[in-house]
């Protein structure tokens, strides 16, 4: 069959507009940085809404390192040219990232923050752990565990960030509670596997007589815990810290990680974008949401390696 060029152009034309989806509203998903088990669960939160609603675009997109704070106000900047409906976004610094996000409210897009938040506070809600709280609870598990009394290393990852501070708050607020428990080293993993496994060995080695460390996110955790295995620690130092990426459960697993606090990045993508749809359509949201945490010990870590 012979077709007329006017007949190809409609055929060809015909097919492209039945492939394209269109969409109500268009949400773009800044995470911190790009490349953990953290920001990919996150991320499946979000696609998770995005899908239960219908007629939701998420553009995802990220830096590859948590400290690029230039970077991550340029993404911002370029969702603000395109005239995204709403930004849910992890601030990679609390105070860095409010004049660009002030601009995205100017241009009329919803703003919600998740996991991080900005000081002042400039979006619509914030979905997070509260991670003062969760940093207390950190200090009580090493306090049990060394029956109050010790030296302790507090390594926490970007100071700025609001979730780093907020953990290295909450704690040296923990660990006050203990007379007989003293932090002797505070020093900044700039959420690096490398970094942090380098920081540990410093504090390894002006602390020979070391009693625990709080590791204050996935990749501190890992570089932290492969110091110690690596200077043969893992029975005598106490490792708590936060996430549960695999490789950290495998940690708690075989015995070299005492405990993890599990926070729920899932619901932080998830509530991130159906909060944000809700502010769109005229809706009120509450200014906090507290997605929760768990405790992983070697009691119920199975339950973690099993999902």
């Amino acid at each position: 069959m012979k077709y007329s060029i006017l007949g190809l152009l409609f055929v060809v034309l015909g097919c492209g507009s039945s492939q394209t989806e269109a969409y109500d509203y268009t949400i773009a998903v800044v995470p911190k940085s790009l490349g953990f088990d953290f920001w990919a669960t996150l991320r499946a939160g979000a696609d998770s809404a995005a899908a239960e609603r219908g007629g939701v675009e998420i553009i995802w997109k990220g830096t590859n390192d948590e400290t690029d704070i230039a970077g991550q106000v340029a993404l911002v900047e370029s969702f603000i040219l395109q005239q995204v409906d709403a930004l849910v976004i992890a601030a990679a610094d609390s105070r860095g990232l409010v004049p660009v996000l002030r601009r995205a409210l100017e241009a009329g897009i919803v703003v919600v923050t998740v996991d991080s938040n900005t000081d002042p506070q400039v979006s619509s809600t914030f979905v997070a752990t509260d991670n003062l709280a969760a940093a207390a609870r950190a200090a009580d598990i090493i306090a049990e565990a060394t029956g109050g009394v010790g030296k302790v290393a507090l390594i926490p990852y970007i100071p700025g960030a609001s979730t780093s501070n907020d953990r290295e708050r909450g704690f040296k607020d923990g660990i006050a509670k203990y007379p007989g428990l003293e932090i002797v080293a505070t020093q900044y993993s700039n959420s690096d596997y490398g970094r942090a496994m380098a920081v540990a060995e410093d504090i390894l080695t002006a602390h020979a007589d070391l009693d625990a460390i709080f590791a204050a996110n996935e990749p501190t955790v890992l570089g932290v815990a492969q110091a110690v295995k690596a200077r043969g620690l893992t029975e005598r130092i106490t490792l708590v810290g936060f996430d549960t990426s695999s490789r950290e459960l495998e940690g708690v697993r075989d015995g070299y990680i005492l405990a993890l606090i599990a926070q729920n990045p899932f619901l932080m993508g998830y509530e991130g974008v159906r909060q944000a749809v809700r502010v769109i359509e005229g809706g009120t949201v509450p200014d906090r949401i507290d997605s929760g945490i768990r405790i992983v010990t070697k009691d119920n870590v199975h339950e973690f390696l099993s999902e």
